[in-house]
Parts: C-alpha cells; structure tokens; sequence
C-alpha cells in the first residue's frame, strides 16, 4: 500500500464518504475519508501543519478495511505529524518570507493604509497599518496582489514561449496542491507561492503553463518544463522540502 502525502489529491470525482475524529500522538484531528471510482488502493494525505488528514479509498470498501489500514500505519502518521513545522499565526513581532526573503511584521495602527515593505535597521519590514483584528487578513491580501502581478506576468512570458494562450488565471489559498492547469486552459495558483523564492516561484508557473501542452506528467511534459525552467529539479525539491512549512501559516 502507498501512503500519498502532499502530492495527489482526491480527483475531482471523489465523493464524502465518512468524516470524523482521529486520535494520534495525544491530537485529536479531523478524517475524511474520500470514495473514488478510479482509485484502486487506500491512500493518505496529512494536511499542511497535521491539522487534518484526508483519506481516498475505492468505493464499496468496508469500514473495518479503513480501520485496519488506519491501525496499521497510526505510528507512521504520529512520526511524520510530529516532524512537521509549527503553524506560526500571523501577527506582530514574528517574520515571515516574501519572495523568499524574511520580513518582520510591524503594526501601525494609526496610520492609514494597508501593507507596504520597507527596510528597518535590522531587515526588511513588513508594515500594516489599520486595527490590529485586521492585521492578518490585510497581510494575506498583501500577498495575493502581489501574486497577481508577478504571476500573472510569468504567465504571459511561459504562454509566449509555447504558444498557448491561458483562458483565466485564479488565485486562491489551496492546502493540498500549489497549482493546477485544468483542460480548458485555467490556471490556477496558491498566493502563498509569493512566501517562496523568486526560481521557486517561476518553476511553478512554468510547471502549470506546461500542461497547456502535455496535461500529464510524461518525459515530453518535464522536457517542456526543463526548457521553461532550467532548474526545474533543485526548484521541484525545495517546493518539496519546504512548501509545507508555507501552507502551515495561519493568516485566519
């Protein structure tokens, strides 16, 4: 059996078949549990942060075969929950990266405005201004305008080398991919990317622009991604090895 984490979410056929609680490693976290036609073995996603997991099964599957398979792998779970980053809420005095760079969020409440960055003593600084329940939400929209623009003019460079057109391009704050590329040509990205350095940023977009030819992970599709993005390797590993710790930010 193969335990699928991060990477391969239920397809969009997949229908609720159970939710509930699981206990692991003294948390009690959400399960769904998630019926594919096309799935023909369970799988198991823990969630950015370990703040949930989510399981797809085949359909039909008894409910003692989710237990036994949830029984069997409930050390491996606590191990890999256990390694994951703390989920850092977004708020004065603590940094986060834009662009790949730290910046330490400062409070301004008395003046007006919304987010600007600036260079402090010590680092770059990140300023929000306005009352302090709004403070996260304001950095968040800081975030996807920023996503916007930078994405929004790979995409126009990547399109041109291809020579396909994108029919939209989205933005939204997804926990389980980083991009996705549906088959009318919609592209769609997490504004959390704008946390990541300015290659990591661009090996995604170059990714998703792929798929407006090759809409599936063949050699043709990572030769096309190679050619957009020479360091589609190192920038696929670091999304890897970091892009968790990015989704676990809490901006609520």
């Amino acid at each position: 059996m193969i335990l699928s984490l991060f990477r391969n979410p239920p397809k969009k056929s997949a229908t609720l078949k159970a939710e509930r609680s699981f206990d692991v490693a003294g948390r009690v976290v959400p399960l769904r549990i998630m019926e594919n036609p096309r799935a023909t073995r369970l799988t198991l996603r823990i969630d950015a942060g370990g703040k949930g997991l989510r399981m797809t099964v085949p359909p039909g599957i008894p409910a003692r075969e989710i237990d036994k398979f949830l029984a069997r792998h409930e050390g491996w779970i606590e191990t890999r929950i256990a390694k994951m980053p703390d989920q850092p809420k977004v708020r004065p005095g603590v940094k986060i990266p834009v662009r790949g760079i730290p910046h330490l969020i400062v409070h301004e409440p008395a003046k007006r405005g919304t987010v600007r960055q600036e260079e402090g003593p010590d680092g770059p600084l990140l300023i929000v201004c306005g009352e302090r329940p709004h403070l996260s939400r304001r950095v968040g929209d800081f975030l996807k305008r920023e996503a916007r623009r930078d994405l929004e003019m790979l995409v126009a460079r990547h399109t041109a080398t291809v020579g396909r057109r994108a029919k939209a391009v989205r933005f939204k704050d997804t926990k389980s991919r980083w991009g996705s590329c549906t088959s009318d040509g919609t592209l769609s990205f997490s504004w959390r990317i704008m946390m990541a350095p300015p290659p990591i940023i661009n090996y995604l977009v170059a990714h998703e622009v792929a798929h407006l030819k090759e809409m599936n992970h063949g050699p043709k599709f990572w030769k096309l991604c190679g050619e957009l993005c020479p360091d589609t390797d190192r920038c696929k590993a670091w999304l890897k090895r970091n892009g968790s710790a990015l989704q676990a930010i809490d901006f609520s």
